[in-house]
């Protein structure tokens, strides 16, 4: 893996990283928000949970956070927590740019977030980024990049990532949308004077949506960490959303239906880091034992009939409500 302090942890937990996504902004499109979150969604209380939430995470091995400019005021708050907690130098810190939050702090915004990948966006934001967040970055990616991103082929955005890689900061990519694949493969191929651009790659995959996973394999192969979002579906993989197979594999297990949902994804060979997106936590323990999980042949066949098409995937996803 290419971040030496996340490659040293030696937790069992290692290998599950926590995104702030749903607790860096008081709107978001997982289900069951309204019940996760006080009624108080202020900034001081977002913070709180925020701080208590990063506190259980490292406190039970986790070592990846995952923040963006779109996350409200993600950063601001790891920022923050970071900033009491000197000593800990075995955490790894990404970030995101691409979209810009536009919802002014409110749950029920016409429009939440913006997205950009043009120079100028990602001057801005790199910018914004490092004044919160300035040498604690270790990972900064170009967030949801479909086929068509001019991210893709935009040879001064290159030069300009290239020139902060220089500089220490990896460089990665998301992706989102029903050609995960396509876009995966095309930023493979992007390089600067020779080189590869890309050291990350940050996709959904869950047992919905599993159409990214040959070309997260190739990505993989090629050098890159492979970081999984969404392994819940944005909560349709969870408590009382779950499918009733998941919800059996579960009582077999003793197990929650989001550990088994992350725990599918954590037998992945290519995955280097799964993403929990728990609001409580309550919901960041039972993600947690994902890792101790011991799925069989059979109930991994039973899951695989969830598969749903990747376009009738993410036409539900779009219809997610802003909670």
């Amino acid at each position: 893996m290419p971040f030496a302090r996340l490659a040293s942890a030696t937790t069992p937990t290692c290998h599950i990283g926590l995104g702030l996504a749903a607790v860096g902004r008081p709107g978001y499109i997982n289900l069951g928000r309204d019940e996760d979150l006080p009624a108080d969604r202020s900034v001081d209380a977002l913070r709180a949970r925020t701080h208590e939430l990063l506190d259980a995470a490292y406190a039970q091995g986790v070592r990846y956070f995952d923040a963006a400019r779109s996350y409200g005021r993600s950063e601001e708050f790891l920022a923050a927590w970071l900033t009491a907690r000197p000593d800990l130098d075995d955490i790894v810190v990404g970030s995101k740019w691409g979209y810009t939050y536009t919802a002014a702090w409110s749950t029920d915004a016409e429009q939440h977030e913006v997205k950009n990948h043009s120079v100028p966006t990602y001057k801005r934001q790199r910018a914004e980024t490092a004044a919160v967040l300035g040498d604690r970055l270790d990972l900064y990616q170009i967030h949801s990049v479909t086929p068509d991103s001019p991210a893709l082929t935009d040879k001064e955005l290159h030069a300009e990532l290239a020139q902060a890689a220089a500089q220490g900061v990896s460089i990665g990519f998301s992706t989102s949308g029903p050609a995960q694949a396509d876009a995966i493969r095309a930023a493979l191929a992007v390089t600067v004077d020779g080189e590869p651009l890309f050291r990350t790659v940050q996709s959904t995959y869950n047992a919905l949506e599993t159409s990214a996973a040959p070309a997260l394999a190739e990505a993989h192969d090629a050098g890159l960490t492979v970081i999984v979002k969404e392994g819940m579906a944005n909560g349709r993989l969870a408590g009382p959303n779950a499918p009733d197979v998941v919800k059996a594999v579960a009582e077999e297990t003793s197990l929650g239906c989001d550990a088994v949902a992350l725990a599918l994804v954590l037998r992945r060979p290519w995955a280097g880091v799964v993403l929990s997106g728990a609001a409580t936590t309550r919901q960041l323990a039972s993600n947690l034992h994902a890792a101790a999980a011991d799925l069989d042949e059979e109930q991994l066949a039973r899951l695989a009939t969830l598969v749903e098409e990747p376009h009738a995937y993410w036409e539900k996803r779009g219809q997610l409500p802003w909670h």
